[in-house]
């Protein structure tokens, strides 16, 4: 044997050794991630972070600056997952709400101005407004479920009458517009009507019952139905990410959008919500020597790679999108394998930094560590919303 024979078969040999022990140096105990009681390690460094943006202005423009180059989507949804994500914070330590509050209504009020004062495209990539709305005048569903949710998360943790008003007219027109179409489809873009957006509004309409005794359990359960109808992937099973008014299919199952479907379906249909996940988890989650991913989508089906899907590595077909929503399915599943290799994944992947108790990933942005955020603080919201 030559030589460089020999140092080829070595380094085979050292790479077969060490390459399944890599995620050994990354992996943590899953309770530094996610914990049943309290906030957990990571959650206060992310958490740390975020306040920070929303008490430093400067700080927080230069950062949404940078995210609305690319998507103005993110700079709300970035908003919204801060919101829940300090909802869920203040039930897990009461004592820490009054800290919260504050930066809660602020994101609120902030968000619902910039809205009123920009109208609905200040959040919405410019091709919404390359055509008509089908219904008029145009509203997107994007932003009101949202919206909603917000404040309604916001009132569950502490009342707050100001926002009782503007959540039920949105809830309102919300179910207005599902009565209207007979496949209870309401448009986010133009005739471009998303799962992610009616199952967020779902939860919404059970948060308002929950507050103000109102019942919207028959109006969630045909949807579901209708949802079973028309939106399901035949070959996989899975909810399919986005349609037409009229029903039509556009994108099949996406791992961007699945994965926080099946997280807001917990509190309207459990049973359906749990059969979503695990074909989702058997589709679309990955865990490859110790690290764990989500892939955007299932191998019966290939769709248009966009901003949402994030960047895809060729190959094992990571999606960043995917992944970073799978966190949110896997907590909450209480799937304690995905949600480890998910986190080993981070922290070997996207770069972590921390300084003075604050922790951001390099690798990601604002949104992105507030998704994360709130996948490691929730459930709380959701127990309190299911509670007979």
């Amino acid at each position: 044997m030559g030589k460089a024979t020999a140092a080829l078969a070595a380094l085979a040999v050292a790479t077969a050794i060490w390459l399944p022990s890599l995620h050994l140096f990354y992996r943590k105990p899953l309770s530094n991630f996610y914990q049943e009681k309290g906030i957990s390690p990571k959650a206060n460094e992310l958490a740390a972070r975020h306040l920070r943006l929303w008490t430093e202005p400067a700080l927080r423009q230069a950062e949404l600056k940078k995210m609305r180059s690319s998507n103005a989507e993110w700079d709300f949804m970035g908003r919204s997952f801060l919101v829940w994500s300090l909802v869920n914070m203040g039930l897990r330590e009461p004592q820490m709400k009054e800290q919260y509050l504050p930066v809660i209504d602020q994101i609120i009020q902030e968000t619902v101005r910039i809205e009123n004062q920009d109208g609905i495209y200040a959040f919405l990539m410019p091709y919404a407004k390359a055509r008509s709305y089908v219904v008029k005048p145009a509203r997107s569903l994007f932003l009101d479920g949202e919206i909603a949710l917000m404040m309604g998360a916001r009132r569950m943790l502490q009342e707050e009458p100001a926002y009782k008003q503007p959540m039920t007219e949105r809830l309102k027109f919300i179910e207005k517009g599902l009565r209207a179409n007979r496949v209870m489809a309401l448009e986010s873009y133009p005739d471009e009507c998303w799962t992610f957006d009616h199952a967020v509004a779902m939860v919404a309409f059970k948060i308002a019952d929950r507050l103000d005794g109102t019942d919207h359990a028959e109006l969630c359960k045909q949807w579901i139905v209708l949802a079973k109808i028309h939106l399901v992937h035949q070959e996989t099973g899975l909810l399919v990410s986005s349609y037409q008014t009229d029903g039509t299919q556009l994108d099949g199952p996406e791992g961007s959008t699945i994965w926080m479907v099946v997280h807001c379906l917990q509190v309207v249909d459990e049973a359906f919500a749990r059969d979503q996940y695990e074909r989702a988890r058997k589709e679309l989650g990955r865990i490859t020597l110790g690290f764990g991913y989500g892939v955007e989508w299932p191998s019966s089906w290939q769709g248009p790679r966009d901003i949402d899907s994030g960047v895809v590595i060729p190959g094992l077909e990571v999606s960043a999108g995917s992944s970073g929503m799978a966190f949110i399915a896997a907590s909450s599943f209480k799937d304690g394998d995905f949600l480890r290799s998910l986190a080993t994944t981070l922290d070997m992947a996207a770069f972590p930094s921390r300084k003075s108790g604050q922790l951001k990933y390099c690798a990601s942005n604002q949104v992105g560590d507030a998704a994360i955020l709130y996948a490691s603080v929730l459930g709380p919201l959701w127990e309190r919303t299911r509670k007979p």
